[in-house]
C-alpha cells in the first residue's frame, strides 16, 4: 500500500500533480532545482526536501516529471541508490522508449520496481486532475500505482510492459502533430479561397474532418473560444514540446524502419517553427509558419 510519495520535478506539470496527491491524503515530499517551483509546491501542501535524494528517503513511490531522457536517467542513477529497497519508481516524463526501458532497468537492478507513465492533457489537465496516463508496467505494479495516478487523472490505460506507455504517448502525439498541421493547412487554404473561419469550422467540426486539433485547439481565433488562438497563442501545449515529441516519434520510426512520412514532415515543420521565440507559443501557432508569416 502506498502512503509516502516522493515527487521529483515540480514544474508546470509536476507541481499541480504533486499538490493533488497531497490533497488526496498522501504524504508527499517533493524537490525541484528551481526555488520558485519549490515555493509554489510548498504553498499547495507539498513538503519540500533539501535535495532529490533526501526527498526519496523512505518513499513507497518515487514519481519523476523531468524534461528529457538524459535528465531521467541521471536522476535514476542517483535516486535508485537513495531510495529504500523495493520502492516503486514511476516516471511521468515524455522520453524515448529506449530511455524508459533503460530507466526501468536501472531501478530493477537496484532492487526496485518500475513503471513508465507519461501523460496527456497538458498544464490544464494537470491543474484539473484531468490527465490521461499511459502506463507501461507488469500487472502487479500497474495495480499498485493505479490509485495514485487516479488522484491526478481521469483515465489510466495499461498499455503493456516497460516502455509501452512511452510508445503510446509518442504515437498519440504524432497523430496530434500531423492533425494540427492538416487542420492549419485547411484554414490557410480556406482563407485563400474566401471562406470564413467560422464557416469552415461549422462544416468540418460536424463532418469527416472532425478531430481534437479542430474542435478543442482550433488554430484560428473565434470558433473555439477556449483555444489558445484567442489568447495570442499562449501555450497550452508548447510548440517546443510538440517538436520534442515528434522528434522522439521520428527516432522511433527510424529504429523500427517505419516510413511515417507525414510524421517525419510534421517533425521537421515543428522543429523549424519552435526555434527561438516561437518555442513557448502553443503548438497551434504552427499556422503562422504555414501562412509564411511571423508568429
Amino acid at each position: 500500500m502506498i502512503h509516502d510519495i516522493a515527487f521529483v520535478g515540480l514544474g508546470n506539470m509536476g507541481g499541480p500533480m504533486a499538490a493533488h496527491l497531497a490533497a488526496a491524503g498522501y504524504r508527499v515530499t517533493g524537490y525541484d532545482l528551481a526555488a520558485t517551483a519549490r515555493a509554489r509546491a510548498a504553498a499547495r501542501g507539498v513538503a519540500v526536501a533539501g535535495s532529490a535524494a533526501e526527498a526519496v528517503e523512505g518513499a513507497d513511490l518515487v514519481l519523476t516529471m523531468l524534461p528529457a531522457g538524459p535528465h531521467v536517467l541521471d536522476a535514476y542513477r542517483e535516486l535508485t541508490t537513495a531510495a529504500a529497497r523495493g520502492a516503486l519508481f514511476a516516471d511521468c516524463s515524455t522520453i524515448a522508449v529506449a530511455d524508459a526501458r533503460a530507466a526501468a532497468d536501472l531501478a530493477r537492478a537496484a532492487g526496485h520496481r518500475a513503471v513508465d507513465a507519461p501523460v496527456s492533457g497538458g498544464v490544464a489537465g494537470a491543474e484539473a486532475a484531468g490527465l490521461t496516463f499511459m502506463v507501461g508496467a507488469d500487472d502487479a505494479d500497474f495495480a499498485a500505482v493505479q490509485p495514485v495516478l487516479a488522484a491526478m487523472g481521469r483515465r489510466i490505460v495499461h498499455c503493456g510492459a516497460s516502455g509501452a506507455g512511452q510508445a503510446a504517448k509518442i504515437c498519440n502525439n504524432m497523430i496530434l502533430g500531423v492533425s494540427m498541421v492538416a487542420v492549419s493547412e485547411a484554414f490557410v487554404l480556406g482563407e485563400r479561397l474566401g471562406l470564413s473561419h467560422q464557416a469552415l469550422f461549422d462544416v468540418a467540426s460536424a463532418a469527416s474532418g472532425q478531430c481534437w486539433a479542430l474542435t478543442s485547439n482550433c488554430p484560428v481565433p473565434g470558433p473555439v473560444p477556449t483555444s489558445p488562438a484567442n489568447r495570442d497563442y499562449a501555450a497550452g501545449f508548447a510548440a517546443a514540446l510538440m517538436a520534442k515529441d515528434l522528434g522522439l516519434a521520428a527516432d522511433a520510426a527510424n529504429a523500427t524502419a517505419v516510413p511515417a512520412e507525414l510524421g517525419r514532415r510534421a517533425a521537421e515543420l515543428f522543429a523549424d517553427f519552435a526555434r527561438g521565440e516561437n518555442a513557448g507559443l502553443d503548438f497551434s501557432a504552427i499556422i503562422h509558419a504555414l501562412r509564411k508569416e511571423p508568429a
